[in-house]
């Protein structure tokens, strides 16, 4: 009955086949997949293996492996030995997250008849500087002098202004660089600036401030770019002292080198200086020239604050090949927060019309909380903040 029942199904002109045929067939064909599977993954396991050993395809594979970065000192201080041997194995390879080593694959150049594809693989240190290492001075950056360490260009030209600088997109849009200074002075407001404030906010330091070795490694570890104040003679000095080693006009050269480079010595990794007060010096064309010619020299840049009509500092710096800014707005001066908000909005309007702008305030604990708010909100409206570097004018780019 079955046989009668599987004909009448079966199409006209058509023989069944029989079922253990079928089964059999069934069977061939999911060992032929199975087996198919299973050289694939050992195929590809084989390409995996002998690509981590650094096969390229061609015999041409190499391995760079680069140690962890060493410890800081626990009082975190980090002197010229400190940064010898680390700064230098950051540069080349950082190390991974858990500081083991990592192992990188360098492949010797292809030839140009080879029809294979290449992964370019670049080094990790030409988008910025790793933050676990930022805080290191880099010692071909640095020179001794009586004065302590002064910052200087290496061998081959490099510049501190490009060493220390923090990475941005390089987008075209708006863009909008804040500048907070006084750090250093107070501990409690440094601390709280450096906390508070977002990376791409710059940070300038007072030359008299204390523990500036520290604040500078905790700035950079958050990942600030940072500046330098100079002390420069005001029109109604000494009513109006900027503090000890003030640079003045009526000094004589070799006092106002000696002052500036007390000054220079006082931290590391900066990526250039910025006055404070100085409205005689910077009115000053050979005091100026002066100056200049040092921040040259060293690779540093300078930043204006715009606070003084007669400042010579734009023509001087471009003249001297040195790195310039100039601040648009000086966003506290009343210390409200009302105020510096629409000092913020002034610097919006200007750096869509312009395409950047530059603010300067205090480390104040009114500004710090302001521009904190304010900076997640700019982002929103299509405005990019950068470090002071990003908006700079350099006649070495």
């Amino acid at each position: 009955m079955k046989s009668s029942q599987n004909r009448l199904d079966t199409p006209l002109g058509q023989t069944p086949e029989p079922r253990q045929t079928r089964t059999a067939r069934r069977v061939g064909l999911a060992s032929f997949l199975y087996g198919s599977l299973a050289v694939a993954v050992v195929a590809g396991s084989t390409v995996l293996a002998l690509r981590d050993k650094g096969y390229d395809g061609t015999g041409n594979g190499q391995m760079v492996q680069a140690a962890a970065p060493d410890a800081m000192a626990t009082d975190g201080s980090a002197t010229l030995d400190d940064a010898k041997p680390v700064a230098a194995a950051a540069r080349e390879a950082p190390s991974n997250v858990e500081g083991k080593p990592q192992i990188i694959k360098v492949p010797k150049p292809v030839p140009e008849n080879d029809s294979f594809k290449r992964i370019v693989i670049r080094d990790p240190s030409s988008v910025g500087p790793d933050s676990r290492v930022a805080h290191l001075p880099d010692r071909a950056l640095l020179e001794e002098s009586e004065s302590g360490v002064l910052p200087v260009r290496d061998a081959n030209g490099r510049r501190p202004f490009d060493a220390y600088a923090r990475p941005w997109s390089g987008a075209g849009g708006a863009k909008i660089a804040i500048v907070i200074g006084g750090l250093g002075i107070s501990q409690t407001g440094t601390q709280a600036a450096i906390q508070a404030l977002p990376g791409e906010v710059t940070l300038a330091f007072a030359p008299h401030g204390n523990s500036l070795g520290r604040w500078m490694q905790e700035a950079r570890r958050d990942g600030h770019e940072i500046l330098l104040q100079v002390p420069l003679e005001p029109f109604d000095y000494p009513r109006a002292n900027p503090g000890r080693h003030t640079l003045l006009v009526s000094a004589s050269e070799t006092q106002r080198q000696d002052d500036l480079h007390w000054v220079l010595a006082r931290m590391t990794n900066y990526v250039g200086v910025m006055n404070y007060m100085g409205a005689r010096f910077t009115a000053d064309q050979a005091a100026m020239e002066e100056l200049m010619d040092e921040l040259a020299q060293r690779g540093l840049g300078y930043l204006d604050d715009g606070s003084s009509a007669r400042s010579l500092a734009r023509d001087v710096a471009q003249r001297k090949g040195v790195p310039f800014a100039a601040s648009d707005a000086a966003i506290d001066a009343s210390g409200k927060r009302g105020d510096i908000l629409a000092k913020l909005d002034e610097l919006e309007r200007t750096a869509r019309a312009k395409g950047m702008a530059i603010g300067y305030g205090s480390a104040l604990e009114a500004t710090v909380e302001t521009v904190s708010a304010w900076a997640g909100e700019v982002r929103k409206r299509g405005i990019e903040l950068v470090p002071v570097t990003a908006v700079s004018f350099d006649p070495e780019r």
